[in-house]
């Protein structure tokens, strides 16, 4: 028998998140629900079993060292390895960014959670992933980080608002992915950026026109590859997204 797959999907509770974690449950994962909010965590946890999945909840603040710690230490107590990590966690910082009149602690607080959450989950989940046969990282990234879309550069719609806080913030991602990648380069663990499309969640208004579940396809693919898969790239549903 093959053994059941572990994934923890920062973020859980919600939107795209929590349908991130219902589809690899559907494929018969085990999946760590991370979020901060007990009870909303809780409420999903039941929702996904009741669904049929094996979840179970984890506590986890991205921005918190001594919660990730913890997250580390229930994930090695509970299943011993993590076979995928979903830094899927995030926060727009609200409007408007414009560069000349941004409130520079809404730039520190999106960097905070979109970026260095994102390092500091990956660095405590790591030891975990590396005892995985098939260890995969997904970071939930955006076509607003693409500089190719932000600039129109290369035949692209210049694509999103002004959003001096949350745009560059994944574009920081994509790069802190790449530097991952290349350190990584020696082992198998594979590691991609994933963007969702436009979905419609509280981060947007519920403005978006895509649902959670269409949003979720990118990653559940990225996060279930094969050995020998991508790695170092940048995925939507209609295929690569340009740097």
């Amino acid at each position: 028998m093959t053994e059941t797959k572990i994934a923890l999907v920062t973020g859980a509770n919600k939107g795209i998140g929590y349908e991130i974690a219902a589809g690899l449950g559907s494929l018969g994962w085990s999946v760590g629900v991370g979020a901060r909010d007990e009870v909303r965590r809780e409420e999903a946890v039941s929702r996904l079993r009741a669904a049929g999945v094996d979840a179970f909840g984890v506590p986890l603040d991205v921005t918190d060292d001594v919660s990730v710690a913890g997250a580390a230490e229930l994930i090695a107590e509970r299943c011993g390895r993590l076979d995928a990590l979903v830094n899927n966690a995030g926060i727009t910082g609200g409007g408007p960014q414009q560069p000349s009149s941004v409130d520079l602690s809404v730039v520190r607080a999106v960097v905070e959670t979109n970026v260095l959450g994102v390092i500091r989950v990956t660095n405590a989940m790591l030891p975990l992933l590396r005892r995985s046969a098939s260890p995969r990282i997904v970071n939930m990234s955006s076509s607003v980080g693409s500089l190719a879309r932000q600039s129109g550069l290369g035949g692209e719609t210049t694509t999103g608002p002004v959003a001096v806080a949350y745009a560059p913030s994944k574009t920081f991602l994509n790069a802190v992915t790449l530097q991952y990648v290349r350190e990584l380069a020696d082992t198998n663990i594979l590691i991609n950026a994933a963007c969702p499309g436009f979905v419609a969640t509280d981060l947007n208004g519920f403005r978006g026109v895509r649902t959670p579940a269409q949003g979720a396809a990118t990653a559940i693919r990225l996060a279930t590859l094969p050995d020998g898969g991508p790695t170092g790239g940048f995925f939507e549903d209609a295929g690569v997204v340009p740097w």
